[in-house]
């Protein structure tokens, strides 16, 4: 796939943001599908260079040093995604207030993708539901300018916030991945069946793929399996694991 960018002037981000003082690295957590017991994708996780969690790092990030970090999160998830030799796709986190131009912030994650050999049909940006949105239309840009480098988008945290539904008229993501909050004890609530039913009706509807992630026990999975879900993602599964890819406990019975 031709990955070769149009020759954009920098703006005002590259020029005038912070650099980052602190480092940071990646834990990778799978997502199966499991139709033929495949792992569909790794999600790269922000970790302390230690292996400690996400929140010391992300509590360092602010409104001058935001852009930097989203783009350093980019390239580290290509180059530790290309050094362990990942199969499949690599879902990566960012974030829509960090992109200014979308066609211009783009250019390090496609510099990336070809240093290190990583292809770009591969990839998959999250946006999460819960990330406060300025403008809708700049989203929007942000997404028709990803489709045409060949990369896939993904809504993460669907139903966490208030707006999944209102996002979804705005515009259709090849992936929505169903909050936790909806998944935890579906196997006894009939409400949260209801509602992650509806949503699969939507999604069907509008041609996108859903992920159940946070799936912690076998009786949410039974749960959501007869709903008819393929993709998941949870402990249940592997837990993410620092710059390296874990094993997978595969459940039985899966889907025949």
């Amino acid at each position: 796939m031709n990955t070769k960018s149009p020759i954009v002037p920098p703006c005002s981000a590259c020029r005038e943001g912070d650099a980052l003082d602190f480092e940071f690295s990646m834990a990778f957590q799978p997502i199966v599908d499991l139709r033929d017991n495949s792992i569909f994708a790794y999600e790269a996780l922000v970790r302390g260079c230690d292996g400690s969690g996400a929140a010391a790092i992300l509590g360092k990030v602010n409104e001058q040093n935001r852009y930097a970090f989203d783009q350093a999160c980019r390239v580290k998830a290509v180059e530790l995604a290309s050094r362990l030799k990942i199969p499949c796709f690599v879902s990566i986190n960012f974030l829509p207030n960090a992109v200014y131009q979308a066609a211009t912030c783009i250019r390090a994650t496609l510099e990336a993708a070809r240093r290190f050999g990583f292809p770009t049909e591969r990839l998959i940006f999250e946006i999460t539901e819960n990330e406060e949105l300025v403008d809708k239309e700049h989203l929007k840009s942000i997404i028709r300018e990803y489709r045409l480098k060949g990369f896939k988008t993904a809504i993460d945290d669907f139903g966490a916030g208030y707006s999944g539904l209102n996002l979804l008229a705005e515009f259709q993501p090849d992936i929505i991945k169903l909050d936790m909050a909806l998944v935890r004890s579906i196997c006894t609530d009939p409400v949260r069946q209801a509602i992650v039913q509806g949503i699969l009706g939507v999604c069907k509807a509008l041609n996108i793929e859903v992920i159940a992630e946070g799936v912690e026990t076998n009786a949410e999975l039974q749960q959501l399996l007869t709903l008819g879900i393929n993709f998941y993602q949870g402990y249940l599964f592997a837990k993410p694991e620092y710059e390296t890819l874990p094993n997978v406990a595969w459940p039985t019975p899966t889907i025949g």
